[in-house]
């Protein structure tokens, strides 16, 4: 083997390339250092939750982001992001959004905090008699127990059902061991269905959107296809399926009666019967089940199965029985199982709390040909006025409120509403069946406002909340965006599409202008149901 000696000159040639080589190696791990630090910064848990979706491509893409990110940190300490990191986080996603609809979110927020805050959403709680509760848990005076009627302090009521699933529960008269739909059937008065500070309401949604469910059936009776859905404990809720897009209009030659029943028309109309202040509607909650297993796979209705069938593209599609719509060209398909519903809660049983069903004065004829009378008559309201239970208490203003309600979300299918009976005529209405609203955005039917109109009378508390939801620190647009961002199908996309958020606003107007045409030609339009004035009126900013 032979040894060969390097020169002096050879020598220092290698060292300059090793050095070279070093240097390049140390840049290149700063550099590579740099660019996973700015990388890996993703919003923390508060900024993430007031990023709007605005449609199914996008909630994906921000998952598989957050998937294949990481928080970073910096000298041991966690990352806290700003605006910077927010951006650097996600990158083309926050440039889709615009970087302002965060900020508009936060002060969305803020905003419907605000307005729940307001003295108007905060009036003084009228004392409630013994009478004025539809149930109450009674002491146990002739031996025995019994749900919802006869819970004792010194026993419990347990359950007897033997059927499999249910869950062996105990309940007193103790309210934190009754589930969320027990308390709030207990929660009902004779003036509204639920308080807005109340918590039970949360902890009904959520459990509505994420109890297991134990069994569906079609629900007898309407013209479009319900199910009914059973929990373990006992509770029970109305699904309502999608049945069309969100942005989708209603077809222009489609009569109100042959329209579609919307799923997420039922939520939104929780929300804005809320907003408005009268929480008439029972709580509804979207959710996203699975068509195989939460319903096909359990369901004991024989009609409802046979129903089902897969489509040539794959999905698991069924069409129940009714009158509307319950074909197999009009399929109700999960992508593949996944169905958007609506789940409603369901009000007490009848034979607990009977209802009354009323006609209502302003009913459509229902005809493709026929008017009603109240379409044809200027002066019916003069009639109504004159009629049982029309002619005192709070009735007339009810169905104005009620209308208020329906030409806002451009619902004209209110052929009927419920009381419960125990309250006879002084009580509230019903706010019941809600899936036909939503339908149109371009178009506002006057017809809807015709008890206001015909009347020209208004709750004075009603009043005022439209003029406090007019003003631009509390736009109805605005508070209604935010409040639906709180149900769990939000994430998916909006419950409504900007066009109908923004017809909200243009409605609003609307009634407030026929309110001052009323007052400009009648002298007794307001019901004063507050009392003397307590500084409700909010001035404009």
């Amino acid at each position: 083997m032979v040894t060969r000696k390097l020169g002096p000159s050879t020598r220092s040639i290698y060292l300059c390339l090793a050095c070279l080589s070093l240097a390049l190696h140390i840049i290149l791990a700063v550099f590579c250092l740099t660019v996973l630090q700015t990388a890996c910064v993703i919003p923390n848990s508060s900024s993430s939750s007031l990023n709007p979706r605005t449609d199914s491509q996008k909630h994906q893409s921000l998952s598989s982001s957050s998937r294949t990110l990481s928080i970073s940190s910096q000298n041991g300490k966690p990352y806290k992001s700003n605006a910077t990191g927010l951006h650097d986080a996600i990158g083309t996603e926050m440039k889709r959004i615009g970087a302002g609809k965060v900020n508009q979110i936060v002060e969305e927020a803020s905003m419907l905090e605000a307005l729940f805050k307001h003295p108007l959403y905060n009036l003084p709680e009228v004392a409630l008699l013994e009478d004025d509760w539809l149930l109450r848990v009674k002491k146990n005076e002739d031996g025995y127990d019994d749900k919802e009627e006869g819970i004792n302090s010194d026993s419990q009521w347990q359950s007897a059902s033997q059927e499999e699933g249910y869950d062996k529960v105990s309940w007193t008269n103790d309210a934190e061991s009754h589930p969320p739909w027990l308390r709030f059937h207990l929660g009902i008065t004779r003036w509204e269905l639920y308080k807005r500070k109340d918590p039970t309401v949360s902890k009904l949604t959520h459990y509505l959107a994420t109890q297991h469910i134990l069994g569906a059936v079609q629900k007898s009776g309407g013209t479009q296809l319900k199910l009914l859905i059973s929990f373990p404990n006992y509770g029970q809720a109305l699904l309502k399926p999608m049945k069309q897009a969100r942005d989708t209009e209603t077809d222009v030659n489609l009569f109100y009666f042959s329209d579609f029943e919307r799923h997420n028309a039922e939520i939104s109309a929780f929300h804005l019967d809320r907003l408005l202040g009268f929480n008439r509607i029972p709580p509804v909650v979207g959710r996203l089940i699975n068509v195989t297993s939460e319903i096909r796979e359990i369901t004991t209705d024989r009609k409802l199965s046979r129903t089902f069938f897969t489509s040539p593209a794959g999905n698991v599609c069924f069409y129940g029985q009714c009158n509307y719509y319950c074909s197999t060209e009009h399929p109700l398909c999960g992508q593949p199982h996944s169905l958007e519903v609506s789940l409603a809660a369901m009000l007490p049983d009848l034979s607990l709390a009977p209802r009354r069903s009323w006609r209502s004065p302003w009913r459509r004829s229902y005809s493709r040909t026929k008017l009603a009378q109240w379409e044809k008559d200027p002066a019916y309201c003069d009639t109504v006025k004159q009629t049982p239970p029309y002619n005192n208490g709070t009735r007339l203003v009810d169905v104005i409120d009620m209308a208020i309600l329906d030409f806002l979300m451009s619902n004209m299918d209110r052929h009927h509403y419920e009381t419960f009976e125990n309250f006879g005529n002084e009580t509230f209405l019903l706010h019941l069946d809600n899936g036909r609203a939503f339908g149109r955005h371009s178009q506002d039917e006057l017809s809807i406002l015709a008890p206001l109109q015909q009347c020209c009378r208004i709750r004075r508390s009603t009043l005022l909340r439209l003029r406090l939801l007019s003003y631009p620190d509390f736009r109805l647009s605005d508070v209604m965006r935010q409040s639906l961002a709180q149900d769990p199908l939000a994430v998916v996309a909006p419950l409504l599409s900007e066009p109908h958020l923004a017809a909200l606003d243009r409605r609003l107007v609307t009634v407030l202008q026929v309110v001052e045409t009323c007052q400009e030609h009648h002298a007794d339009v307001i019901f004063n149901d507050l009392g003397k004035d307590e500084g409700y009126e909010h001035k404009k900013q």
